[in-house]
């Protein structure tokens, strides 16, 4: 029996960390607990300090039930207090109690946890520094300095001696007041020269202290030519501020008067000062408070899924395997077909990947590419393998390509690029996993970058795998509060496994039953009422002043815009359609269009959209959807048509299916080969995430009536048509209510048809208008009309 290779030990990622986040519960409890210990450890430390010297004795006797002691806390606090002040730090072990009860007050309120740390660090610090001061005094007797300071300082004596070792202490004393209580030289000098006022104050006579409100400066001006002129005297009288604390918040004012002239009027002078500056602003503030806005935090407790949910394909010594001989066969088969065209090659290289072997070649100087590019057919047949596709030249090297696929594909599995560091490690707002290049190498893209996705491929060549493939991908990295998904899927079996967790990632319209969409009449409302949802969210960001939804996401988590002018979080909404030409040959125009100005629009808001398809027609896939999607996934297509229409080039037709595609950005086509989910790992999934707590109810699009062109209003009997009641039984036997029905039946005209049409409508005979559907025939035979009409 063969050797099993032993499964290679892969990184967890980032969600599978157990979180150490205790709940308001266990915070309280804790709390608690750590508050009457403390208090315990008060009672039994000063106890021990009055009974230290009885219980001594009976220390070695704990264990015997009969045994006695003083301490009000019996054994445990004998015990538990020799330990700490006698063989311990001495008396200085009180500050354990204290921290003690201290940590119970921060959990038991949930205060912050990162002054509890300071006082921690600096608490043992202080509790070391008065073990070994007190031992430095206290000599043998353990209860001041206890065993470790009276060892700590004859350790110290040792190496610095006496005057060493308070040196020490002095320095370690001025380190604590600089950098925990923040002494400085400046705030001892201001305390002493402050209390030295205050005594000079004291003494000082009432009558000999100056009057501080009022300042006298006198100036002489004396004139050259009369110099027995009294000189005059100008007197500034200074204003003193209520407030002298903030003197740059307040005018100064002077009063200039002169002696000289009694009756001159007195000058004001007012010199204004500048404003104080405000350094934070009202959102910085809030953010120093509270924090920055957590959207995450109604469901702070959300676990993402864990690897152990997706199979690992790869177990059993799985993996790549290289076989030697189909590489050299292969090699010379299409060394020997060139040769016969005389194409001579000068290098050949191969890579393997999962599905697929590239092989770049290197021909002659002289030989053109064309040549070779026409070649592709023969190549296939002489290596006799389905899928031979020719890359001339490969993008950025000057090498041409020839695609083979192997004999024994290997199966990319989902766990092994969700457990890959590109995935784990994508700094992306949406990345996606699809599966693995020729390299072997994970692919990750960025769904926000594209900013929406075309799929098409023929039915069974894996669409709907890689649809969960990339939904797969976005419940492993965002959060619920971070992306919405609208599932429209009119086969109404392929994404049904996603109703698990309507109420954590998906959204729907108001008094909607079911989040994912199966009927055609909800897609095109759905369609439009996410219009509306991005013209709310362009608003949005128009008064916010930002341009696209992460720049308004991060200043809303900053605090900087206000709930009450209706901001609000905004998360990714990404819109999935299974089956996109079911909805185009039954609604048409009324898809098309809100598609249309999505497309076009959307991508700023955070609203991306992902398009499948197994008919990619040019019906099907309009212009003006194409030009708008410029990021596609081909898989294996029946005709070069087909691939022309999705990639705008060949290739899809010589894939070899299996989830074998080809995906485009807008510039060269990448073949990968799709990750492989399977319906009971994705049922693993959404029964995981769905167990848990959840929202309220799944997200709520904007409410959107759609226009009918009923007339909504009731028509007397007298003015109904006189073919009414024939119309009606020709509705009622064919089921279908059309105008154009009626204008074939009784060979009426267009508004005479329709005219009827809105009576029928009136009476409850068929339902309002449908857009190019046929309106529902309310009534199932003859005698339910009778009966209806006759009442």
């Amino acid at each position: 029996m063969a050797k099993k290779k032993a499964p290679q030990k892969q990184k967890q990622p980032r969600f599978t960390k157990p979180s150490l986040t205790l709940s308001p519960k266990n915070k309280i409890i804790l709390g608690s607990f750590l508050f009457l210990f403390g208090l315990a450890l008060l009672i039994a430390f000063i106890s021990f300090l009055f009974n230290w010297q009885a219980d001594q004795s009976v220390l070695s006797q704990l264990g015997d039930r009969e045994t006695q002691t003083q301490n009000l806390l019996s054994k445990f606090g004998a015990g538990i207090s020799h330990f700490f002040i006698y063989d311990g730090f001495g008396i200085a072990s009180f500050a354990l109690a204290v921290l003690t009860v201290t940590s119970g007050i921060y959990f038991f309120f949930n205060l912050n946890k990162n002054a509890l740390k300071n006082f921690w660090f600096w608490g043992i610090l202080v509790m070391i520094w008065l073990s070994v001061f007190f031992g430095f005094f206290s000599g043998s007797n353990s209860l001041l300095g206890g065993t470790i300071g009276y060892e700590m300082n004859d350790y110290l004596q040792d190496y610095l001696g006496f005057t060493g070792t308070i040196l020490l202490l002095t320095f370690l004393l001025v380190v604590y007041l600089v950098a925990r209580l923040k002494v400085t030289p400046e705030k001892v000098l201001a305390v002493f020269r402050n209390t030295k006022q205050e005594i000079s104050d004291d003494f000082k006579a009432p009558e000999n202290r100056p009057a501080p409100a009022v300042q006298k400066t006198e100036a002489s001006f004396k004139d050259p030519s009369e110099e027995k002129q009294e000189p005059s005297e100008v007197i500034i009288e200074e204003e003193e501020k209520e407030e002298p604390s903030k003197p740059q918040a307040a005018a100064e004012k002077v009063v200039i008067r002169s002696e000289e002239d009694p009756d001159d009027l007195e000058m004001e002078v007012e010199t204004a000062t500048e404003e104080e500056e405000v350094e934070d602003n009202l959102s910085t503030k809030l953010v120093q408070d509270y924090g920055e806005f957590d959207p995450t935090l109604e469901l702070k407790n959300f676990q993402f899924p864990t690897l152990e949910l997706l199979k690992d394909y790869n177990a059993n010594g799985g993996g790549i395997t290289i076989n030697q001989e189909e590489l050299e066969e292969n090699k010379n088969r299409i060394v020997d077909t060139l040769k016969n065209y005389k194409i001579d090659i000068a290098q050949i290289k191969a890579t393997v990947g999962p599905t697929v072997t590239l092989y770049e070649i290197i021909p002659e100087a002289g030989i053109r590419i064309s040549k070779i590019k026409s070649l592709e057919d023969d190549i296939a047949l002489s290596l006799a393998a389905l899928g031979i596709r020719i890359i001339a030249p490969i993008p950025g090297k000057g090498t041409i390509g020839i695609e083979v696929p192997n004999k024994n594909s290997t199966m990319v599995s989902m766990r092994s690029v969700i457990a890959s560091p590109k995935f784990q490690k994508a700094e992306m707002e949406l990345p996606m996993a699809l599966g693995k290049t020729i390299s072997n190498e994970t692919f990750v893209v960025d769904l926000a970058k594209m900013p929406h996705l075309l799929m098409a491929g023929a039915t069974g060549q894996g669409k709907s795998v890689g649809l969960n493939a990339i939904l797969t991908s976005l419940l492993y990295s965002k959060h619920p509060a971070e992306v919405k998904f609208i599932l429209v899927d009119p086969k109404k079996v392929e994404l049904t496994l996603f109703n698990k967790i309507e109420r954590h990632y998906l959204a729907k319209l108001p008094d909607t039953e079911d989040a994912i969409i199966t009927d055609n009449t909800k897609v095109i409302n759905t369609l439009n009422s996410l219009c509306i949802e991005m013209d709310e969210r362009y608003e949005l960001l128009k008064e916010a002043m930002v341009r696209n939804i992460k720049e308004y996401n991060a200043k809303f988590k900053a605090r900087k815009l206000n709930p009450e002018n209706g901001h609000r979080f905004l998360p990714y909404i990404v819109l999935v359609v299974d089956e996109f030409a079911d909805l185009i040959m039954t609604a048409g125009k009324e898809v098309e269009a809100p598609i249309a100005r999505l497309a076009q629009l959307a991508r700023a808001i955070g609203i991306h959209l992902i398009i499948a398809t197994q008919r990619p027609s040019v019906n099907v896939i309009t212009g003006i959807i194409k030009a708008n999607f410029p990021a596609r996934i081909a898989f294996r297509v029946t005709s070069k048509i087909d691939s022309r229409t999705i990639l705008d080039s060949q290739g899809a037709d010589q894939l070899i299916g299996k989830g074998d595609m080809l995906f485009t950005q807008g510039n060269t086509l990448l073949r990968l080969q799709c990750a492989f989910v399977d319906t009971p790992e994705v049922e693993k999934i959404t029964e995981f995430i769905g167990s848990q707590k959840a929202y309220p109810d799944a997200y709520q699009l904007p409410e959107y009536s759609g226009e009918e062109s009923g007339t909504g209003l009731d028509i007397e009997v007298g003015d109904r048509d006189k073919l009414f009641r024939e119309a009606a039984e020709v509705i009622v036997i064919a089921q279908q209510g059309s105008a154009s029905l009626l204008q074939r039946k009784l060979k009426l005209g267009y508004n005479r048809a329709g005219r009827i049409i809105d009576q029928l409508e009136a009476a409850g005979v068929v339902g309002p208008f449908e857009g190019s559907k046929a309106r529902q025939v309310l009534v199932q035979d003859l005698e339910g009309l009778n009966q209806l009409l006759d009442e």
